[in-house]
């Protein structure tokens, strides 16, 4: 099994990361392999609806890894979108990245390479903003069939700086748990897989603007 993570900061080697190898840790424990992708200081292009991507079947933008992650989410049980937190919300780069990422998986085949897999946001701030960004990533999963994953606490630890982050040992502690009840979820679905129970398929016969 594997879970594949993003590091939704400019930085490859701050909070959000260290956030990110802490789990990456428990996983190993647990027997669950793990890839971090960091979105990096390159400029990342919104989503401008071109619909491009039902043509394309990827985004019609490249070179910044959003075709890339979803290459690789093909291959992977799970899913990390960790952020730092900017002005009480996920920085605009992991927003600007998820937006073309969910939206051209839906497009390209509706979700096939996300949808029924277990799917966690973690958050990291000095001090507030955390869970009104942990609710914002969540949103991405809640829409596509993932499955949300849960801890001991709001996925949500604090720090200024990497160094930082060991010193919130709850943050720790829940990022451990939800490593761990990652792990369990997606053995679950194996085992499921294995005896030949199905995921159900979605009525989406009803489509309304909310227009009379």
């Amino acid at each position: 099994m594997k879970v594949l993570m993003l590091n939704g900061s400019h930085n490859p080697d701050g909070s959000t990361n260290a956030g990110l190898e802490i789990m990456a840790k428990t996983f190993a424990g647990e027997g669950v392999a793990t890839e971090i992708m960091t979105i990096g200081g390159k400029p990342i292009a919104d989503c401008i609806a071109c619909g491009k991507c039902a043509e394309l079947k990827r985004c019609v933008f490249s070179g910044d890894g959003v075709n890339e992650f979803a290459e690789k989410a093909k291959g992977a049980d799970g899913f990390v979108f960790g952020s730092p937190v900017y002005y009480a919300h996920p920085s605009g780069r992991i927003q600007s990245f998820l937006d073309r990422l969910f939206f051209s998986t839906m497009c390209a085949d509706g979700y096939a390479a996300l949808r029924h897999k277990p799917c966690a946001a973690i958050a990291v701030a000095r001090r507030a903003g955390t869970s009104a960004s942990f609710d914002v990533l969540n949103k991405y999963a809640t829409i596509s069939q993932m499955i949300v994953v849960g801890s001991t606490y709001w996925n949500e630890f604090h720090a200024l700086v990497k160094d930082d982050v060991p010193q919130d040992g709850e943050g720790v502690q829940t990022l451990q748990n939800l490593a761990r009840n990652m792990a369990y979820v997606m053995r679950c679905l194996k085992a499921g897989r294995d005896a030949g129970i199905e995921p159900p398929v979605a009525d989406q016969s009803v489509f309304t603007n909310f227009v009379r």
